[in-house]
């Protein structure tokens, strides 16, 4: 399956000038959507789309008022932040997409979360990054990936159907998989909570790998971190210094119990979320996803896509946006 790495302005750019030319369907969903100047435009798309008679479904986690208020939690719904993503909500809907607002009745704020990514535009699918549609989330270092495939394409609109019923009833539901190409297979985590299929494959390929390049936002935690302090590894992921002071609390938690350090000395905000496992014979395999490789994604129960793959054009890509963004 061939598929092109997009730094997150490229990706915006093209999903939006993908959703201009949709005919029959887009499906998008993301942790979290903001109208904000970085993704104006495919703000704009998507009503277009609508207007067309185009069916557009928009799926963001209520988590979403948090992170645009500037203070993570979705506490604070007075303030402009607040007040621009019930506006956007608002406009959508009016405008003929079918916008829903993810999380609500959970057990805690944390639990149930939605932190999937992917936009569906006819054939076309972004997915496999981390990329938020807010403006931080755009100037973060992160990427997705883009190909064309219409059992991957209805696969995910089947899957963002899914949620949405589950959200009505307030439900999850188990983590499965698809088989991509002799290459490449799809993984989904469902949200039931201490259920990860994704954190769950990294921990058996970390454990079978003769060494492992990590890169996420966070420290790696629990099993996966204990498997990894036992390979030749080279870990990147935010600073403490870097991020908001619950991040900073998270991260000052995990690398004081792991005891494990970062090599990102890189400024721009480590967002990105794989790992590459080198195997015994040389050959390599890629976990790429939405997927933080924290075990408090596990015990909380979070929704996630991740792409494992063997295909060496793709790994290729990733290591590239290592060398160029990360190292």
């Amino acid at each position: 399956m061939k598929m092109k790495l997009l730094l997150s302005k490229e990706y915006v750019t093209q999903a939006a000038k993908r959703v201009d030319e949709a005919t029959k369907h887009v499906a998008l969903i993301a942790m979290v959507i903001a109208d904000h100047p970085a993704t104006h435009e495919l703000i704009e798309a998507l009503l277009r789309a609508a207007k067309r008679g185009v069916n557009v479904s928009v799926a963001a986690d209520i988590f979403t008022y948090g992170e645009v208020s500037g203070s993570f939690l979705p506490l604070r719904y007075d303030s402009k932040g607040s007040r621009a993503a019930t506006t956007m909500a608002r406009r959508l809907r009016a405008g003929g997409v079918k916008f829903t607002w993810l999380g609500h009745g959970r057990i805690t704020l944390f639990n149930g979360r939605t932190h999937s990514k992917w936009c569906v535009v006819d054939d076309t699918v972004f997915s496999f990054g981390g990329v938020n549609m807010y403006q931080e989330g755009i100037e973060n270092t992160d990427y997705m990936l883009e190909t064309k495939d219409p059992v991957l394409a209805d696969t995910l609109i089947k899957e963002q159907q899914r949620i949405l019923r589950a959200e009505r009833a307030s439900q999850n539901f188990p983590s499965h998989s698809l088989a991509l190409d002799e290459q490449s297979i799809a993984l989904f985590d469902g949200g039931i909570i201490g259920h990860s299929l994704i954190y769950r494959r990294a921990c058996e390929l970390a454990r079978k790998a003769e060494s492992v390049l990590f890169v996420s936002q966070y420290c790696p935690t629990g099993k996966l971190s204990r498997i990894l302090k036992q390979k030749p590894y080279r870990l990147y992921f935010n600073r403490r210094e870097q991020a908001s002071l619950l991040n900073r609390i998270l991260l000052w938690f995990s690398t004081t119990v792991s005891g494990l350090r970062t090599e990102y000395e890189k400024q721009p905000y480590l967002h990105a979320k794989f790992i590459i496992f080198t195997m015994p014979d040389g050959k390599k395999v890629a976990i790429s996803g939405s997927h933080n490789f924290a075990y408090t994604g596990v015990l909380f129960g979070t929704r996630e896509i991740a792409l494992e793959t063997k295909d060496p054009a793709i790994i290729e890509q990733l290591e590239s946006f290592v060398k160029q963004h990360v190292a």
